[in-house]
């Protein structure tokens, strides 16, 4: 078994409206750029990972396009960890020993999607005042719009007052959410692939149009098109490389993946805490490294309000101590500890299954020194995180080559 992988290459699209592109167009464009990054070919590859979800599409269909070799194609769906669960296959193949090269992609189109669901809701409300049972066994009535939602921002927008409710916060909601998305607004004007790079004052922010309180629609990420890919590849075989390749190549110092674990209440209503807060733990004891020694995190701020709890969820403050920690100025690019300096989702955009690499692919361009104007200086660790309803939770340590 390989105790160590590495992120050989990687690579991502520019994220936005891509109308003349399709899924394959997407996925090959940032596989064949990742493969290139790496300084490698498909036929240096062992495996390939491809995670699509709205789209339906299959790896078996990207390799017509970036090379049919006859390795083993993962076709992976997992909401919004499609990309990070990509990932973490390749990773997993090479851990066990059945190749030493792996590719991972993720790709999706869903520039006017609309809103989007987070799935296993009980179905459309029926008209009228006659009860009907409905659900997998016939006598579960369907509970969206009843007892909460599992439609996104609803479920998001719930959640972050939840937790200032719970920490008996005494100020404004609305205005603290709001000067989050105003901190990754203006994070992704430092961004040439960002969806949006165009910084926005609170004003704006609160000014715009109303999703679920207290999340506007720039508080909200942007449906749209784009891909990530990632080859990663063993200690072993990095040896044999350039000095150059092995300079480049990224330490991929802890892969987590969690689902919820039983709860009752996490039957009817998603809990998007307490599997992160179990991927944090288990990925800082496997990395060897604790909250204190990260030098960026790219967290999955699919809304303002999950930006705030996952400070707490990823033990980056004190329990309890979100909003000090973001008051502090941590989380701007020159804080102690800089949060979403890609602009996040709200800004960079969220194609469902390109976000777990993308978020990654951030990371990895600090720790590489190569993230131009951005660049956080002397960043040595990262983390990337990502969560989607159903739930899965992909926590990613990264480690600069040593």
């Amino acid at each position: 078994m390989s105790e160590d992988v590495f992120i050989l290459g990687i690579n991502m699209t520019k994220f936005g409206k891509h109308p003349d592109l399709d899924i394959q167009d997407l996925g090959a464009q940032a596989a064949m750029a990742a493969l290139a990054d790496g300084g490698v070919t498909m036929a240096d590859m062992g495996i390939l990972a491809y995670g699509n979800l709205i789209g339906q599409s299959f790896g078996q269909q990207l390799q017509k396009q970036i090379g049919q070799t006859g390795i083993p194609v993962y076709n992976v769906q997992n909401a919004c960890a499609t990309g990070a669960t990509a990932l973490r296959t390749a990773i997993m193949a090479i851990k066990a020993g059945e190749c030493d090269m792996g590719l991972a992609v993720g790709v999706e189109k869903l520039a006017g999607a609309g809103l989007l669901g987070g799935g296993g809701g009980g179905g459309k409300k029926k008209d009228g005042h006659h009860w009907e049972p409905s659900g997998r066994f016939g006598a579960v009535a369907g509970t969206d719009g009843r007892i909460g939602t599992q439609q996104m921002p609803g479920t998001f927008a719930q959640v972050g007052m939840e937790y200032l409710y719970e920490n008996d916060y005494e100020g404004t909601p609305f205005e603290l959410f709001a000067k989050i998305s105003v901190k990754n607004h203006q994070h992704s004007t430092l961004n040439p692939l960002a969806a949006y790079t165009k910084a926005m004052t609170l004003e704006e922010v609160m000014g715009d149009m109303m999703i679920a309180y207290p999340n506007t629609r720039p508080m909200c990420s942007a449906n749209c098109d784009g891909a990530a890919a990632a080859v990663v590849v063993s200690a072993a075989k990095l040896k044999t490389l350039s000095q150059e390749q092995q300079r480049r190549a990224v330490k991929v110092s802890a892969s987590i993946l969690t689902s919820d674990p039983w709860q009752e209440a996490c039957q009817v209503l998603p809990d998007v805490n307490t599997l992160t807060r179990v991927a944090a733990r288990q990925a800082y004891e496997q990395a060897g490294v604790s909250p204190e020694d990260l030098d960026l995190v790219e967290l999955h701020d699919c809304f303002a309000t999950a930006e705030l709890v996952h400070y707490d969820n990823l033990e980056l403050c004190e329990p309890g101590g979100a909003v000090d920690f973001f008051e502090s100025g941590a989380t701007w690019r020159d804080g102690s500890t800089p949060v979403n300096v890609s602009g996040g989702l709200e800004s960079k955009g969220h194609p469902i299954s390109a976000t777990g690499i993308a978020n990654i692919w951030e990371v990895c361009h600090h720790l590489r020194g190569e993230a131009g104007d951005r660049q956080i200086e002397g960043a040595k660790v990262g983390l990337a995180h990502v969560i989607g309803l159903g739930s899965a939770c992909g926590v990613h340590i990264l480690e600069k080559s040593a």
